[in-house]
This record gives C-alpha cells, sequence and structure tokens, in this order.
C-alpha cells in the first residue's frame, strides 16, 4: 500500500497524484494525463517520489492505455537520474519486471511507435544510456574522442553514410573514414541484444545502425581503430 502523504510530485503535492491516477482509471481523458504527465515528470527530464510510488499501477493499465503505457516509459527512462529515490525505484522491481515483458511482446507486434517503445524496453533493461541516445540511424551523430591521441572525432550514421570524421563547423566533415560494422558473432552484450532483438523484429534499419555504432572507427587523425560504443558510453554513461 503507497503511502501518498509522502510521495510527493514535482510541485510538492500529495494528494493530486493519486486523484488523478483513479480518475484516469475510470476515463480515458486527455487533460488527465497532460497533468500527469507534467506533475510526474518535470520539464522531461526530473521524476520524483510519486513518480515510482505510480509506475506499479501505471504498468497495470498499460496494456490497455497507451498513455499509461507511454508515461510508464518515461519515468523509468528517468530512472537513472538524480532523483534520491532509489529505495523506491527498488520496490519498483517487480513492475518493472512485468513492464520488460509487456514493451517486449508490444515490439513483437512492430507497432507504428516501434523505435519509442524499443527504446523504453532498452530502458526497462536497465540499459538507460542507451536508450536515452539511440535514434533512428536517419541522421544520427556522435562525438567520441580517440583513446590514442584525444581528437575529437565525428561519428555519422545515416542516409547520407557511415563514417568517422574530424568536424570544421565551417568545412563540414573532413577526412572521412568509412565505419567498420560489428558482424552479429563479433557483438556482446547490451549491443548483442539490442541487435538481435530488432532482427528478430525485423527492423533492419536499427540492425544495420546497431551493427555499425557497436563496430569500429579509424580515427582521421591518427588512424587508429577503436570501439565506437565502448568510447562513447566511457564519456557518456551516468554513474549508478
Amino acid at each position: 500500500m503507497v503511502n501518498w502523504a509522502q510521495m510527493y510530485d514535482c510541485y510538492g503535492d500529495v494528494d493530486r497524484v493519486p486523484a488523478l491516477l483513479a480518475r484516469a482509471e475510470r476515463e480515458d481523458d486527455t487533460g488527465t494525463w497532460d497533468e500527469l504527465g507534467y506533475r510526474l515528470i518535470l520539464e522531461h527530464d526530473m521524476v520524483f517520489p510519486a513518480s515510482f510510488a505510480a509506475l506499479p499501477l501505471l504498468v497495470e493499465m498499460a496494456s490497455r492505455s497507451p498513455r499509461a503505457q507511454g508515461l510508464a516509459g518515461a519515468i523509468v527512462q528517468r530512472a537513472a537520474g538524480s532523483h534520491g529515490c532509489d529505495d523506491l525505484l527498488a520496490g519498483c522491481a517487480a513492475a518493472i519486471g512485468a513492464f520488460r515483458e509487456l514493451l517486449d511482446r508490444y515490439v513483437r507486434s512492430k507497432p507504428d511507435d516501434y523505435l519509442a517503445a524499443f527504446r523504453d524496453l532498452i530502458a526497462a533493461e536497465g540499459h538507460y544510456h542507451w536508450s536515452a541516445v539511440l535514434g533512428d540511424f536517419a541522421d544520427d551523430f556522435y562525438q567520441v574522442d580517440c583513446p590514442h591521441c584525444a581528437v575529437e572525432v565525428t561519428i555519422a550514421i545515416g542516409g547520407y553514410g557511415r563514417y568517422s570524421a574530424i568536424r570544421d563547423w565551417n568545412l563540414g566533415d573532413m577526412d572521412r573514414r568509412d565505419l567498420r560494422p560489428a558482424s552479429p558473432e563479433e557483438l556482446s552484450g547490451v549491443g548483442r541484444w539490442m541487435h538481435e532483438t530488432v532482427v528478430r523484429d525485423r527492423e533492419m534499419v536499427l540492425a544495420d545502425g546497431i551493427a555499425h555504432l557497436f563496430g569500429r572507427a579509424e580515427c582521421p587523425r591518427c588512424a587508429s581503430v577503436f570501439k565506437i560504443a565502448d568510447e562513447y558510453a566511457a564519456a557518456h554513461c551516468p554513474v549508478m
């Protein structure tokens, strides 16, 4: 049983969220869901005790409510933030596990919002960083430092090319070098799981992008070769 008297939302209120959840269970009202969204997630970034207190009920509603599924996913994606609610997050383990199973079934159905749901699934698996940065590989750029000479390297993965380069803000991407995508056999860890999942779901654009993201790049400055995902994660992954 949730003690809502201790579960404040982003406005410091302790009574508004449970009332809104009760209303959302009764009727699919846009105004109710909009208010829940901005009370549980501040400026699309911070979450609060009420966010995690609401999560189990949102997961329970998710199978019949796309809005509940979306809001639950938004909360889970922000679970790595500095919210001071680690004990509440730990108490949501069963709900997040159920949400992970629901999302896995959902992405298998090839929904129109596949990428958004897949990013929620990545977060439910605990890979919050990749959930936040994974794009559709139509126009994606990643900035990494070469681990050998420390120059900043631009990694491009999109319809315009798949390359590493030195970015000049006046001249564009200079001295492009083709990326070296990882084969399915070379992938491991989160990269392997992500790739296998999208291949299973026949999302081949995502599969090709992930193979390049977890592949290798050549530094245009010193010609050394490094793993893109390793360097990007080392610089950007949050400390848990």
